[in-house]
């Protein structure tokens, strides 16, 4: 009989997005280790991006508790008299209004750790009941948002019930906040809140050898790794990246753009390289794009005609859109979490063949998976020459179309068969 556990995720389906892709993939392969996963998840969340496409990959067996949420951007709207608007869209813009400022000042300093705190209370009085009655042997909360962790810690004290908590990003050393107006007192306090979910749970998971090591160092204990992945079965069947045009060359970044993802010196140095060339370029950006980079591209003659913004497509159309590139973009961010920024994208652009071309910190976690894979190259974000350099050279070779055999140590099932050895230490399961 397999055991079940809990698993507390603001991100899933209909959300879009690399939040949902981690918790979605280890519902799928747990059952197959002994664990029966049971999913607690907003039944009304407020989105950012939605992919329908993904709940078909929700197994009919999977029990999913939805319970309502209130997230107080509707009421920001209503004031604004305008659709509604996160504040991390909001802080992209160049002038913000005194509401707008407010907003985010409000965000900054009364959500703590941040707007998705006003389910905790409600979701701990409802999950506790089913934690004490022995329902479960254990839970996972997964942050951010880190409210999720603050649900996980009040089960654990009121219940005792094993309890591991996942770390996507950061938390008091985030860069997301170095970009609010809070207070130091308040970073305080989301330091003291960090410590206290570190202190607390009995294992603690992240993403990359960075966060492990810093995390390790905030909280005083050992914290595990788990990367995220690829899904051999995201795979269409008959996949198969296609050689180098003669005709033109087409390059691709799939994922969000925004203010600290930003491609304007590799658009660049795209122009610079291939501007007065006979080589026909092609530069498709899909997903969410800043309005910034949209005006940038509109106000260049060149880069207009020579860049294509689709926009959001499913996850599954993705894949029409890798089988005609030739070369693909991943930008990290800039930042001071760079080093440790490994996106779920990366392990997905691996699983193609595809050579991959990456802006971020060329001695980071990232920059190293890419080495050990042979699967491209990173380069510094202000890097033009080396940027211009790798261009010219995967514009005029025939490149290595790998398998995905050569990466299959990060397949979701084999990375998902960690995280059941964490579950099965736990010493009553």
């Amino acid at each position: 009989m397999k055991k079940r556990v809990l698993i507390i995720t603001y991100y899933w389906p209909p959300s879009g997005g690399s939040g949902v892709q981690r918790w979605l993939k280890f519902a799928k392969y747990l059952p197959e280790f002994g664990w029966e996963p049971v999913i607690f998840t907003p039944e009304n969340p407020d989105f950012d991006i939605q992919d329908p496409s993904l709940e078909k990959e929700i197994s009919s067996d999977l029990e999913v508790i939805k319970f309502p949420i209130w997230e107080p951007y509707a009421v920001l709207g209503k004031l604004r008299g305008k659709k509604k608007i996160h504040p991390a869209r909001i802080l992209e813009q160049k002038e913000m209004s005194l509401l707008e400022k407010a907003a985010v000042w409000i965000r900054a300093n009364f959500l703590v750790p941040d707007p998705r705190v006003f389910w905790v209370k409600p979701a701990v009085k409802f999950l506790q009941d089913l934690t004490k009655s022995g329902q479960f042997e254990a839970i996972i909360t997964t942050g951010p948002p880190h409210s999720m962790h603050l649900i996980g810690k009040a089960l654990k004290e009121k219940t005792g019930i094993y309890w591991i908590a996942d770390f996507r990003d950061p938390w008091s050393e985030w860069e997301f906040l170095d970009t609010l107006p809070m207070m130091a007192s308040i970073r305080k306090k989301h330091k003291k809140l960090e410590q206290e979910v570190l202190k607390k749970a009995d294992r603690v998971i992240t993403i990359s050898p960075t966060f492990q090591k810093e995390l390790a160092t905030i909280g005083n204990r050992t914290i595990d790794l788990i990367t995220n992945g690829f899904d051999p079965d995201d795979i269409p069947e008959g996949f198969k990246a296609k050689k180098t045009s003669v005709q033109e060359f087409h390059i691709l970044y799939t994922g969000v753009i925004d203010a600290i993802r930003n491609p304007i010196p590799f658009l660049n140095a795209l122009k610079a390289e291939f501007e007065k060339s006979q080589k026909a370029i092609q530069m498709t950006f899909l997903g969410k794009v800043s309005e910034q980079v949209l005006n940038f591209v509109a106000q260049d003659t060149w880069l207009s005609k020579v860049v294509k913004f689709p926009g959001y497509v499913t996850h599954q159309e993705v894949f029409d859109y890798y089988a005609k590139a030739d070369l693909l973009l991943l930008i990290l961010t800039d930042t001071k979490n760079a080093k440790g920024n490994i996106p779920g994208k990366l392990f997905e652009y691996l699983s193609t063949g595809i050579p991959v071309l990456a802006l971020g910190d060329p001695n980071g976690d990232s920059a190293q998976i890419l080495k050990e894979s042979d699967g491209g190259q990173m380069v510094s974000h202000s890097d033009g020459n080396q940027i211009r350099t790798l261009l010219q050279k995967w514009t005029h070779e025939q490149p290595t179309i790998r398998s995905a055999a050569q990466v299959s140590q990060f397949s979701r099932k084999v990375i998902c068969e960690k995280l059941a050895k964490i579950l099965d230490e736990h010493p009553l399961s």
